[in-house]
């Protein structure tokens, strides 16, 4: 039975155009061609991701978050109520407040090859195309920090698109997985540079956010949306998918791996279009003058949150409410 699944999971026709067989891609001639158990290595690497990013946040990001003064928000725990409890349980969309992290990749760009620039050369030869190095270890990190993202997705903190993404991290894991073994892998060394190249301008606006530099911020945040903008809703739907649509099929007719790839990007595409639209609504609020907040941000973890700062000012809370000592009087 294992046997049979197998046979059907890895049978060319589902990854390969007509006519070519998985004989075709072995290394031969100073070819070297990418292998589906390359790809083991993802999933330790992934945890070792974790472990760094755990090291870094304790001895680095934390301590340097002291010295520019970065101070967490007081959150002082209400008294424990089984009725309110219940009801929350039972009628909140997030009854379990947990922490999504953000997207973030190292890039490491081919800059001097020719299907760099021109679109057409990324299928010249196909798929008897050779790996570089550098594509090897990009594909590796970049896929293995998607693993660590999706691994810590549950204990991160909880934003109004935790669903997108999910549905995100999985489509790209996917994605860069079957550009794999499908030697996708000059389009996929496009489509990852792509999204890479706006990620540091988020998590540098969102650093210098939370130490307080808001002018900085503001500035870094317009250029990242004006960065995301163009590489999401014009370069990639207009340039890389067109070349993943459209070039493929003058050198042979369609099979599965075309179209499950292409469906892949439409998802992708799909979330670029849900994600511009709140970055829209952030710049909209900049422009205006009002105050600039993640919109992705959990409704109900803000109105808590500045629920816990009242009670801080106020003192103690009893289910929720602060309570009045006998110098203060009670107003409506």
């Amino acid at each position: 039975m294992f046997q049979t699944l197998y046979s059907y999971f890895w049978w060319e026709r589902l990854w390969l155009p007509a006519n070519l067989t998985w004989a075709d891609l072995e290394d031969r001639d100073g070819r070297v061609y990418a292998k589906a158990s390359d790809l083991y290595i993802t999933l330790p690497l992934a945890f070792l991701f974790l472990v760094v990013r755990h090291l870094f946040e304790t001895y680095v990001a934390t301590p340097l978050a002291g010295l520019l003064n970065v101070k967490e928000k007081v959150r002082l725990k209400a008294t424990p109520n089984a009725v309110l409890e219940k009801f929350y349980a039972a009628t909140t969309k997030h009854p379990k407040q947990v922490r999504a992290g953000g997207r973030g990749g190292r890039p490491q760009r081919c800059l001097g090859k020719p299907w760099f620039y021109d679109l057409r050369e990324v299928w010249k030869g196909y798929p008897i195309q050779s790996m570089l190095p550098s594509q090897y270890w990009y594909y590796m990190i970049e896929l293995s920090f998607y693993w660590s993202l999706l691994f810590s997705i549950a204990s991160d903190v909880k934003r109004k698109d935790f669903k997108e993404q999910i549905i995100h991290h999985v489509a790209t894991i996917i994605l860069i997985s079957f550009s794999w073994f499908a030697n996708y892998i000059r389009a996929g060394t496009l489509i990852m540079a792509l999204h890479d190249s706006s990620d540091y301008l988020l998590e540098s606006a969102k650093m210098f956010n939370y130490a307080g530099w808001r002018n900085t911020c503001n500035n870094i945040f317009i250029v990242f949306a004006a960065v995301f903008i163009v590489t999401r809703l014009v370069i990639l739907p207009f340039w890389i998918m067109h070349c993943t649509v459209f070039y493929p099929l003058d050198l042979y007719p369609a099979f599965f791996g075309y179209y499950f790839f292409n469906v892949m990007m439409v998802v992708l595409q799909s979330l670029h279009i849900f994600w511009a639209y709140l970055i829209i609504r952030m710049a909209q609020k900049f422009i205006t003058g009002k105050v600039v907040e993640d919109e992705r941000s959990d409704r109900e973890e803000t109105d808590n949150s500045e629920e816990e700062e009242e009670a801080a000012k106020n003192g103690p809370l009893s289910n929720g409410h602060p309570v009045l000592n006998n110098n203060h009087r009670k107003t409506d």
